[in-house]
């Protein structure tokens, strides 16, 4: 097993991040940015917390276009704030029933926008606003907001060779959790009790936290990939599938594996070579210069038979690194360039009969000469447990 990247990182991480921000910020005529989310606020401050599991406190950072961010905080979250990089820090206690930080907050902002600043909000899909409604009328008046001309994900879809580190470890944790999926289930065990003892699999090969586990067995196939497990025991001829997203040091790892129990029928052989092709299919076409749209219809090509359609999951895979899924989707319509630096899960699936499917997932990072898996990829044999 190889040692773990470092834990967090350098300031000349974040310092790279704030210079890349505010020379698009300059381009776009914007005055500031304006973050309410955890893995924005994570992405310029390193402000790693599970604290954000409770919606009673708003949080804010402030990316002016020069000058370094400013923290405008709760103050429950001041210590840890002040252990990383960020030195302005601007705190009121919260909950606030008459003014939870919007004072603060249109403070701060008048400093570094003024009056006829204009002030980036992200605004696009997968993007939302982390403030009660109330706060955000309240903190109009004189103040002017736009989008972010698409500037966070522009920064975060590249990933540096620090984050592509820890989201790599991520996915050797969850890699020899799946290589021990054979000690945790076979026939007569509980999906719910699978999916219990694939949580202690991965804390015990060092996740941090497992924020996602998905999955589903039936015979020769599933019917869906995001139910809850239920107490229905796994019976010969079903296929497990088991697909996490485990968090090392704030990175997520999004794959899954495929599992038989017992010796595999002819279909769902055949079915799991066409997903294997499809992957293949799709690690070809992954190179700089790409769309996403080129890796859709390359997979597509291999799991649809008539090149058009694939199963109603609506894409083929996705942007992986601080959340689960990030920007952007292998969808037919996606003309985003592949970049080096970008993360990536494919993932293509196939109808087996009967309405019942098989999902197949990796993780790759694009590279100047293509695409590398992040995980071991999985066997062309089913494993069978």
């Amino acid at each position: 097993m190889s040692l773990p990247p470092n834990r967090g990182f350098e300031e000349a991480e974040f310092r790279a991040r704030l210079a890349r921000a505010q020379s698009m910020m300059a381009d776009a005529g914007l005055a500031a940015l304006l973050l309410s989310t955890e893995p924005e606020v994570r992405y310029f401050t390193g402000y790693l917390t599970r604290f954000w599991e409770s919606p009673a406190r708003p949080w804010f950072v402030v990316v002016p276009a020069t000058g370094d961010p400013i923290a405008v905080i709760p103050s429950i979250g001041a210590a840890l704030m002040s252990r990383g990089w960020i030195t302005d820090i601007r705190t009121w206690r919260s909950p606030d029933l008459e003014d939870d930080g919007v004072s603060l907050l249109r403070d701060a902002l008048f400093e570094v926008a003024g009056a006829e600043g204009v002030i980036g909000v992200p605004s696009g899909l997968e993007t939302h606003l982390r403030m009660p409604l109330d706060s955000w009328n309240a903190l109009q008046g004189g103040l002017r907001f736009s989008d972010d001309a698409g500037i966070i994900v522009r920064l975060r879809q590249i990933k540096s060779p620090a984050e592509i580190a820890k989201i790599t470890h991520a996915c050797s944790i969850a890699t020899r959790a799946f290589e021990r999926v054979n000690s945790i289930a076979s026939a007569g065990v509980p999906l719910e009790k699978v999916f219990r003892r694939f949580q202690m699999l991965l804390l015990q090969e060092g996740a941090d936290w497992v924020p996602y586990l998905a999955g589903a067995a039936g015979r020769d196939g599933y019917h869906d990939v995001i139910s809850p497990a239920t107490e229905q025991p796994l019976m010969g001829g079903d296929v497990l599938m088991l697909d996490t997203g485990a968090v090392w040091d704030g990175y997520f790892c999004d794959f899954d594996r495929n599992f038989m129990v017992g010796s595999a029928s002819k279909i769902v052989r055949s079915s799991h070579d066409k997903l294997i092709d499809a992957i293949e299919a799709g690690m070809s076409v992954a190179k700089p210069g790409a769309m996403m749209c080129d890796l859709f219809a390359g997979m597509a090509k291999i799991v649809a038979a008539d090149g058009d359609a694939v199963a109603d999951a609506g894409r083929l895979g996705h942007g992986l690194g601080m959340q689960l899924t990030e920007w952007p989707s292998i969808i037919q319509a996606d003309r985003t360039v592949l970049k080096p630096g970008m993360v990536l899960t494919l993932e293509p699936s196939v109808e087996t009969k009967d309405g019942r499917i098989m999902v197949h997932e990796e993780n790759i990072v694009i590279t100047p000469e293509g695409a590398e898996f992040l995980n071991k990829p999985a066997s062309r044999v089913v494993q069978e447990i």
